[in-house]
């Protein structure tokens, strides 16, 4: 088994961090700079920067605060928001990120994928994928969760890895900012239908979430922000728990 990874995340609306529950009752969390450069000394294995009200805005990413949050880190760093054409994605890379996360434009354009995998590599493009539940189907939904899509979150997951897309970033809208634990079905069914890693998000709040999501789930990587933010809980602490538990950490 591949050693999984711990990701904080950092959902930026106009300068500040901010976490809600279900994509709603957003809460201030912090400056983004100084949670960034706290999380690179905690044992983060990665870190992801969203730009959350990007796409909604009709506007790109803001290029300043990806800089600031790149120099200070040691460790990969994936940016997403508002991404919609090669240039937006070269521009990011130049800015200090390591991995561009794709999400509403890839489904409007999915051969935007195959375009940013052939250009810049599978390595660096992540495809979001935010999906809910409703009448016991799993579906895409667009522009920060508010535009649902008819689509299953299953079979957009399969499409995205045949255009060479290198990462899945699944979040559960219905356990988003819940605490009541990662979307296991959904996680798993994607997880053993691609041949790429998968990051689940959206419901941690204990160790054994996380747990379950790399034994259930099947996930590779999983990303948290609230019970991090709050310091509910310790990445260090988090990764003891898994090694004593059988799972391979960085």
């Amino acid at each position: 088994m591949l050693a999984k990874r711990i990701i904080p995340c950092l959902d930026v609306k106009e300068g500040r961090t901010v976490k809600g529950v279900n994509f709603e009752a957003l809460r201030d969390m912090g400056d983004p700079v100084e949670l960034a450069a706290f999380y690179a000394q905690a044992g983060a294995d990665e870190l992801v920067f969203l730009d959350i009200t990007a796409t909604n805005e009709k506007r790109g990413i803001m290029l300043s605060y990806v800089r600031e949050v790149a120099q200070q880190l040691n460790i990969p760093f994936t940016v997403g928001g508002g991404i919609s054409t090669l240039f937006d994605v070269e521009t990011l890379l130049d800015a200090g990120a390591d991995k561009i996360s794709i999400n509403s434009a890839a489904f409007r354009n999915p051969e935007i994928v195959t375009e940013m995998a052939n250009r810049f590599g599978s390595q660096c493009i992540v495809v979001a994928i935010d999906t809910k539940l409703e009448n016991g189907d799993w579906f895409v939904y667009l522009n920060g969760g508010r535009l649902k899509m008819e689509s299953k979150a299953l079979d957009w997951a399969k499409e995205v890895a045949d255009r060479g897309a290198g990462e899945i970033l699944l979040t559960s809208m219905n356990n988003d900012g819940t605490k009541a634990g990662f979307a296991l079905d959904i996680t798993g069914n994607i997880s053993q239908s691609v041949n790429i890693p998968v990051i689940a998000s959206g419901g941690a709040g204990v160790l054994s979430h996380f747990y379950d999501a790399f034994t259930v789930g099947k996930a590779d990587a999983a990303l948290a922000a609230g019970i991090f933010h709050n310091k509910e809980m310790k990445i260090e602490d988090l990764k003891s728990y898994l090694k004593g538990r059988g799972v391979p950490v960085r």
